[in-house]
C-alpha cells in the first residue's frame, strides 16, 4: 500500500460551489449513499410483492442519525434492510484503542495542558450504507453490501485521519457456480476501470475477513472487501466506491430472479437455517461494523442488528452427506476459489 494521501484535508475546508467535487468528501459520500439507498431499494422491490418501509432515527444528545429501509415477510425476501447512517461526535478513548489495530492512523489527541493523550477521546464523523438481504428460497443467496467513510479531527478542527471501507459479498446456501461468476465478474469489472490490481487484492481481503475462524470456513463465497483505504486521492476512492455501488444490482437481481421461485424441500430449508447460524456467528463475533456500532454512544441497536436473519439453527455436530449439494458448498467455504480471471 502506498503512503497515506493527504490532499483530502484541503477539501475539508473548501467552499461549496456548484461543482460537487468541490464539496468536502464527507458531504459527497453522504449524498452518494442516500442516492444509492433509493436506487437499491427500488431495484429490490421489483422482485417482491411488498415494499420497503422507512424507519428514521437520531442519536439523541449525540450528533446525527439515519434511515433504515426495512423489508420483511415478502414472497421473495424474508427479511432485509438497506440502512444509511450519518453520525458524528466524540469517540471515547476506549473506542479509539479498540479501533487502532485496524486503523493505523487513528490517534488520541494530545491534551495541551498535560502533553498526554486526551481523556475526552477524539471528534469523528462517519457515514455509510449497510445492507443485508435474506431471501425466503434456500436456492436464493443472502447478500451483504457496505460502503463507508470515516474521519477524525484534532481539537483545533484540523483533520487528523480519514479512510474509506466497504465491499459486497454473496452467501448462498446452495452453490450455483454461474451465480458466483456473475457476482465476482461484475465487481471485478468495476474495479478494473481504476486499477487491475484492486480486484485480486480486495477479493483475497474478502476471503480473509469473512473467515469464521472457529469453524475454519468462510461465511459465503466472497466478493470484495477493503478497509482503512487512504492510499490515493480521496476523490478517486470515492469514484471507486460509486462504481462498486453501481455493480451491485446487475450482480444480484438476475440471480434472485432466477432462484426465487425454484422448488425446495423442508430439508433444504433446514440447511438454509444452519447456514444462517454461521452468518449469525460471524456477525456477532467478528464483524467490525457490528462492534463499532455497538461501541458508538447513542447508536441505533435495531439497525446494527438488522443483519441477523429471522430464523437460524444450530444442530449438534452436523455434517452434510458426502457428495451432497450441501457438501459442495462446504468445500468452497473451507477452500475459497478464484471465480474469475
Amino acid at each position: 500500500m502506498g503512503q497515506k494521501h493527504r490532499s483530502s484535508f484541503s477539501t475539508l475546508k473548501m467552499p461549496a460551489p456548484q461543482d460537487p467535487q468541490h464539496l468536502p468528501i464527507r458531504q459527497q459520500m453522504e449524498s452518494l449513499i442516500r442516492r444509492k439507498q433509493a436506487e437499491i431499494t427500488k431495484g429490490l422491490e421489483t422482485l417482491d410483492n411488498v415494499k420497503f418501509r422507512a424507519d428514521s432515527w437520531t442519536r439523541g444528545n449525540d450528533g446525527g442519525g439515519g434511515t433504515s429501509m426495512v423489508i420483511a415477510n415478502g414472497d421473495t425476501f424474508e427479511k432485509g434492510g438497506v440502512n444509511v447512517s450519518v453520525v458524528y461526535g466524540q469517540l471515547s478513548p476506549a473506542a479509539v484503542s479498540a479501533m487502532k489495530h485496524d486503523h493505523k492512523n487513528l490517534e488520541l489527541c494530545e491534551d495541551p495542558s498535560t502533553g498526554l493523550p486526551s481523556a475526552d477521546g477524539v471528534k469523528f464523523f462517519a457515514c455509510g450504507l449497510s445492507m443485508v438481504i435474506h431471501p425466503n428460497n434456500p436456492h436464493a443467496p443472502t447478500t451483504h453490501l457496505n460502503y463507508r467513510y470515516f474521519e477524525t479531527w484534532n481539537p483545533d478542527g484540523t483533520p487528523q485521519a480519514w479512510w474509506f471501507g466497504g465491499g459486497a459479498d454473496l452467501t448462498p446456501s446452495y452453490l450455483y457456480e454461474e451465480d458466483a461468476v456473475l457476482f465476482h465478474q461484475n465487481h471485478k469489472n468495476a474495479l478494473d476501470k481504476h486499477d487491475k490490481d484492486l480486484y485480486p487484492r480486495f477479493k483475497k481481503w474478502c476471503d480473509e475477513y469473512f473467515l469464521i475462524a472457529h469453524r475454519g470456513e468462510t461465511r459465503g463465497i466472497g466478493g470484495i472487501f477493503f478497509d482503512d483505504l487512504d492510499d490515493r486521492d480521496p476523490q478517486e476512492i470515492l469514484k471507486i466506491v460509486e462504481d462498486c455501488f453501481d455493480a451491485f444490482l446487475p450482480s444480484y437481481l438476475p440471480i434472485i430472479a432466477k432462484r426465487k421461485d425454484m422448488p425446495f424441500t423442508p430439508e433444504q430449508k433446514k440447511w438454509q437455517a444452519i447456514r444462517r447460524g454461521r452468518y449469525v456467528e460471524f456477525n456477532l463475533i467478528y464483524d467490525r461494523g457490528t462492534q463499532f456500532g455497538l461501541r458508538t454512544p447513542g447508536s441505533r441497536v435495531e439497525s446494527i442488528l438488522m443483519s441477523l436473519p429471522e430464523y437460524a439453527s444450530w444442530l449438534y455436530d452436523h455434517h452434510p452427506e458426502p457428495g451432497s449439494e450441501e457438501e459442495k458448498l462446504i468445500k468452497v467455504t473451507t477452500k475459497p476459489r478464484e471465480w474469475v480471471k
